[in-house]
């Protein structure tokens, strides 16, 4: 387990030696896997001192937050939104972030398509898949993701890259084990069809209780917070 009074860079070094840990179990390099250092609620100073410590990729839940934390740290991070992006602010969210995980209806695509050709950018995407089942989890059934890919390779100034996904709320490693080979097998079967030209490279799932049985199973980004900054605040 962390130790939340360790240092940062202490706490850091450990996650990064974990991550390569679960990578070699599941015969995998260590470089495959993206660490996103989840800052939300973080302040901007102690975010400074993760990106001194290496971080290279930081995640926000909020437009808000990013709003706040990105100008005050040009040019030192790739930024990802991974929280829910509501559609009014969806402008913003493509004007400030490199990445949004959080794709989960054609209405939204289409919007941050149309903003990304007016600002002439090309956002990353992910497609958020609801992997448990839960109707009060966001994100794409499942049983749509595939027509959902054939109609995102249409669009022209975004990029869906891969796919994201929430664990069931569990302590039990086979439920966490079976909801993030789910989703792996859902890239595994695009891959072996010929819809358009879109390849789901990553697979952004795991996050500070769970991160290691995502990488076994197949997680190229994990999501890590508390690990890394401490507890938050209420």
């Amino acid at each position: 387990m962390t130790n939340r009074d360790e240092p940062l860079v202490e706490r850091l070094t450990e996650i990064r030696g974990r991550i390569a840990d679960a990578a070699r179990r599941a015969g995998r390099s260590p470089d495959e896997i993206t660490l996103i250092a989840v800052s939300k609620t973080m302040p901007v100073n102690l975010i400074a001192e993760a990106l001194d410590a290496g971080v290279t990729d930081l995640g926000e839940n909020r437009v808000q937050e990013g709003e706040e934390k990105i100008p005050a740290l040009p040019n030192r991070a790739t930024w990802h939104l991974i929280g829910h992006l509501q559609s009014n602010k969806a402008k913003r969210a493509v004007e400030l972030f490199e990445w949004i995980q959080s794709v989960d209806s054609l209405k939204l695509l289409q919007r941050l398509d149309r903003i990304a050709t007016e600002l002439g950018k090309r956002p990353r995407l992910l497609l958020q898949v609801n992997a448990t089942g839960n109707p009060n989890q966001s994100g794409v059934s499942p049983t749509d993701v595939t027509s959902f890919i054939a109609a995102a390779s249409e669009y022209t100034s975004v990029s869906v890259e891969g796919l994201m996904a929430i664990a069931p709320f569990t302590t039990d490693d086979s439920q966490l084990r079976r909801a993030f080979a789910s989703v792996r097998e859902l890239a595994d079967r695009h891959h072996s069809t010929d819809i358009g030209s879109t390849q789901l490279r990553h697979l952004s799932m795991g996050m500070t209780g769970d991160f290691e049985i995502s990488i076994e199973e197949g997680a190229t980004m994990v999501r890590i917070g508390s690990a890394i900054f401490g507890a938050r605040d209420a």
